[in-house]
């Protein structure tokens, strides 16, 4: 697929899209929401990509925040329609994937780039990237997740501040309240995280699937998240992939997975 805002590269199991508008900072516009609902896509379709890494372009900026241009005069309608469409067609659709999405943060997260990080299963920053949510100094509020996801992450109380004061984080103050789960030097970020990736891969992936979408039950509403888990946990027992670890363990051996 051909796109004008992402690059997307694949090796060794993992599909890397680097979001690639360094004239905007790799703002998101409504087209690069579209372009990323359809690279994710087509990374989770394939067998051969056990994990996705979403990235920026450049040391500058992960995702600068949302393009202010596009919507600055839209209608009550217009503005609610936006938050909708971006949260069903990419931020509630990376949490819910099957396949596990990193966030490789190197850069400013701000805004919908914040939020974009925080709809990922997990985070890695560089120490030179900061975070917040500056939506309040425009008028507005986050509207891609983030009133949602950040209290979830970080507890009420301090989102409560970060949304309020919309200041700025830094990678270590994001670390320490638990938003990403790795701080490295910037030259680092994408071998680090790829590492996380080969790790990963090592594990069976239907049961990295079942495992994020049981996670996730326990945050819908009138959802039992145990529920889930007892229901999820017995349909393990019904494939190949626990077939292949519980006969590769018994037999003191690597078990080896396959690409489904």
């Amino acid at each position: 697929m051909n796109f004008e805002n992402l690059l997307i590269t694949c090796e060794n199991g993992i599909g890397l899209i680097t979001i690639h508008r360094p004239s905007k900072l790799n703002a998101l516009n409504v087209a690069t929401i579209k372009e990323l609902h359809d690279g994710l896509e087509s990374l989770n379709n394939n067998p051969e990509i056990r994990v996705i890494i979403l990235t920026g372009e450049g040391e500058k900026a992960f995702v600068a925040g949302a393009d202010i241009s596009e919507f600055a005069h839209f209608s009550i309608e217009e503005g609610a329609q936006l938050a909708q469409q971006g949260q069903e067609l990419l931020f509630d659709f990376i949490e819910n994937l099957s396949t596990p999405v990193i966030a490789a943060v190197n850069g400013f997260a701000l805004g919908g780039g914040l939020e974009l990080a925080m709809s990922c299963h997990f985070r890695v920053a560089s120490d030179t990237a900061k975070m917040g949510l500056p939506e309040v100094s425009l008028g507005v509020i986050p509207g891609y997740g983030g009133t949602q996801r950040l209290p979830q992450l970080v507890g009420k109380g301090r989102a409560m501040e970060m949304i309020m004061t919309a200041g700025m984080i830094t990678a270590e103050d994001a670390y320490r309240i638990g938003l990403v789960n790795h701080v490295v030097p910037q030259a680092e970020l994408l071998d680090y995280t790829k590492s996380l990736a080969q790790r990963i891969i090592r594990n069976s992936p239907v049961a990295i699937g079942k495992a994020i979408k049981t996670v996730n039950a326990n945050f819908i509403d009138g959802v039992n998240g145990f529920e889930t888990e007892i229901r999820n946990f017995g349909k393990c027992f019904g494939t190949e992939d626990f077939k292949e670890g519980t006969t590769a363990f018994l037999e003191k051996r690597k078990a080896d997975f396959k690409c489904n």
